[in-house]
């Protein structure tokens, strides 16, 4: 798989309004950082796979539906999103999947290259613990092809979010 290295904003492979929402966060360098992949970076596996790293490493930008509200959960990318914990978490009656067209309107960016910020409108973020576990995790930087690595500590904060355990455990 070829990646391609950013050194700019224009050739980072990162989403134009991604890459804007960086540089108003004051994290300009972090556009540097943006690789983009020829092939599809949309699943935490192929995003793992292209950029030679644990899949635990992967964050997802996950939208859920609670009781009809959009949510964002940053989940790492070999755990699943236990739906019971996001609803106790959240206080709400139900919690699902948000449908794409939502998913789109919320955040402005398609399934499979949602970033953890930077969004269209701004939602309820609650990030599950077990992305706390890695010095650098990997995230997609507004397409389904270009991720941008940074602290997860970091990455939680300018997502405003809450760290929970909503992560689905095995038995």
């Amino acid at each position: 798989m070829t990646t391609t290295a950013a050194t700019d904003a224009e050739g980072s492979g990162a989403h134009p309004r991604f890459a804007e929402a960086l540089r108003e966060l004051g994290l300009g360098d972090v556009v540097g950082k943006v690789r983009r992949f020829h092939d599809a970076t949309r699943t935490a596996s192929e995003a793992a796979a292209a950029i030679g790293c644990e899949l635990s490493q992967i964050c997802k930008s996950l939208i859920f539906a609670a009781d009809g509200v959009p949510v964002l959960v940053l989940m790492d990318g070999s755990s699943l999103v236990d739906l019971e914990l996001v609803r106790k978490e959240l206080g709400a009656d139900k919690v699902t999947r948000a449908k794409v067209d939502v998913v789109r309107e919320t955040t402005g960016y398609a399934i499979g290259g949602v970033p953890p910020f930077g969004h269209r409108t701004r939602t309820r973020v609650l990030a599950d613990r077990s992305l706390l576990e890695h010095d650098v995790v990997w995230a997609a930087a507004g397409t389904p092809y270009a991720v941008f690595p940074m602290a997860p500590e970091d990455l939680v904060a300018h997502a405003d979010g809450t760290l929970v355990d909503v992560r689905e455990r095995t038995a």
